[in-house]
């Protein structure tokens, strides 16, 4: 197996995963609105498209940009394979309070153990470094610029997802969360 065809196999059983695993979640009793959703889902559908390769704009070339040794593929396929851990670790510590959209839902509280005492948003980190990973190894100007507008959509979700948390779970809960705890990246509280 080639590490280009396992970065994508590696992708479909996550997503598969997660799909699978959409069943085990609460339902949402507030959502901020499609329209306030609706640009975070377009620049990340973006970013994977490209990410994938599954269209090849005519600006961009789609040969490798760089030779990268199969070694060093394999050690971003293990790298992207923990990210996608992370996501899963987050996942489970979420629970049935997980949600695709930006939601609150029955009994919604501040969740700050496991990866969330690590950063507020650890499922997007997680995918951020899968993508980053990816896109390195697969080494297309379209796969890297996919990956950085993956992490521009899942930044922008963060944003939302923070302004709709702390007015939703109050500033004295959700603000001294943000306050201790860095959003995407461990241990740099000066970041966003």
């Amino acid at each position: 197996m080639s590490p280009e065809f396992a970065f994508y196999l590696a992708w479909f059983l996550f997503f598969a995963s997660w799909i699978g695993a959409a069943f085990w979640a609460d339902e949402a009793t507030t959502r901020p609105g499609f329209l306030r959703e609706l640009p975070y889902r377009l620049v990340s559908v973006v970013g994977f498209i490209l990410l994938f390769d599954i269209y090849d704009p005519p600006f961009f070339p789609v040969r490798p940009l760089y030779r990268m040794d199969r070694g060093w593929q394999w050690v971003l396929l293990v790298i992207a394979i923990a990210g996608f851990g992370f996501c899963w670790w987050a996942r489970v510590y979420l629970g049935p309070l997980w949600s695709g959209w930006v939601t609150k839902k029955e009994g919604h509280r501040v969740i700050d153990t496991g990866p969330y005492r690590l950063v507020r948003h650890p499922i997007y980190t997680g995918l951020i470094v899968a993508a980053a990973a990816s896109a390195i190894g697969t080494g297309t100007l379209t796969a890297i610029t996919g990956a950085i507008i993956i992490a521009i959509g899942y930044t922008l979700k963060a944003l939302l997802e923070e302004q709709f948390l702390t007015a939703e779970l109050g500033e004295e809960a959700y603000g001294a969360y943000r306050k201790s705890v860095p959003m995407l990246v461990p241990y740099l509280n000066k970041l966003i």
